[in-house]
């Protein structure tokens, strides 16, 4: 449990452990603390932003989109590894995750797989987005990764916590995958040896198979098509995009998180493969076809 500092105290931190720190706006009252709480702050999250471009990035994660406000973070790590401060209180960035991975960061213990969404995260955590597309070939430059375990290591060490405090997106809530291209139980390892301390022996938990929240696919596949450009409004888009490409239905290009129109026609050529027609077959997920596209492209749906 700890306090966060001042806002001109948590850009000192971050600069005292070498790192270049950029100011945007008026980031130290950018923030969401009229939806709710913030602190007492208990870990660091890391993030990928599935966005390519310092500046526009930069931008989106400052002011958010139509079905997200922003700040959706404190802190843009892009890849130059420049530190871009967009907010400073509560931000969106982590939602509602697993009460018992929170219990295992307040421990400083290695976290437990995350199968629950029933707490709130944007109150515990600093949140770190960082520029990468997040489709597993995207590189993570080395200076990136550098400051990424720079400013893990700077929170902690202001908070005194260990490297255990640090934790990934994706073991947080279910259906995330982000960061992805580095495992955060390296990044930990990295975090430690900055704290100059031994790093905690890593046990892996047992692959998990993807989580889909079926409100809220059906959410974006309605609100998607008529957004202005193609946001990622949630990352469970990209899971049964992904098993659409894989039934031939859905043209890989086309498997981008965003379930545009080209989207919702492929989800209804599924939906007649299922047996339905008409208004049933519209593209709109229902319970029934998308767990058998879950049980047929392995992964798991929530209502």
């Amino acid at each position: 449990m700890a306090t966060p500092p001042t806002a001109s105290k948590f850009a000192q931190i971050l600069r005292d452990e070498g790192l270049t720190v950029v100011e945007v706006g008026n980031w130290e009252t950018r923030n969401r603390n009229s939806k709710g709480p913030w602190g007492p702050v208990h870990g660091v999250m890391i993030h990928h932003t599935v966005t390519s471009g310092s500046a526009s990035t930069v931008e989106l994660c400052r002011k958010g989109h139509s079905a997200l406000p922003g700040p959706l973070c404190h802190g843009v790590i892009t890849k130059d590894g420049r530190v871009h401060l967009v907010g400073y209180g509560r931000a969106n960035h982590a939602g509602l995750g697993d009460g018992d991975v929170l219990a295992a960061v307040k421990a400083e213990r290695t976290p437990p797989v995350d199968n629950e969404a029933d707490t709130d995260g944007n109150r515990a955590f600093y949140g770190f987005e960082c520029e990468n597309l997040g489709d597993g070939h995207d590189p993570w430059p080395d200076i990136q990764l550098l400051a990424i375990e720079k400013v893990s290591a700077a929170i902690a060490r202001h908070h005194n916590w260990d490297e255990r405090s640090v934790i990934g997106h994706l073991e947080w809530q279910p259906g995330k995958v982000d960061p992805r291209g580095f495992t955060m139980a390296a990044m930990r390892s990295r975090i430690a040896k900055r704290l100059d301390v031994d790093p905690t022996p890593v046990t892996l938990p047992a692959p998990q198979k993807p989580i889909v929240d079926l409100s809220k696919l059906v959410a974006a596949a309605r609100g998607n098509p008529a957004a202005k450009g193609t946001p990622v409004t949630y990352a469970g888009v990209k899971t049964v995009e992904t098993a659409l490409v894989d039934a031939g239905l859905l043209a890989k290009t086309y498997s981008d998180g965003h379930y545009g129109s080209v989207t919702v026609e492929a989800y209804a050529k599924w939906q007649r493969a299922c047996g339905y027609s008409g208004a049933a077959a519209d593209g709109i997920p229902g319970k029934t076809s998308l767990e058998r596209l879950g049980k047929k492209y392995g992964f798991v749906v929530v209502a």
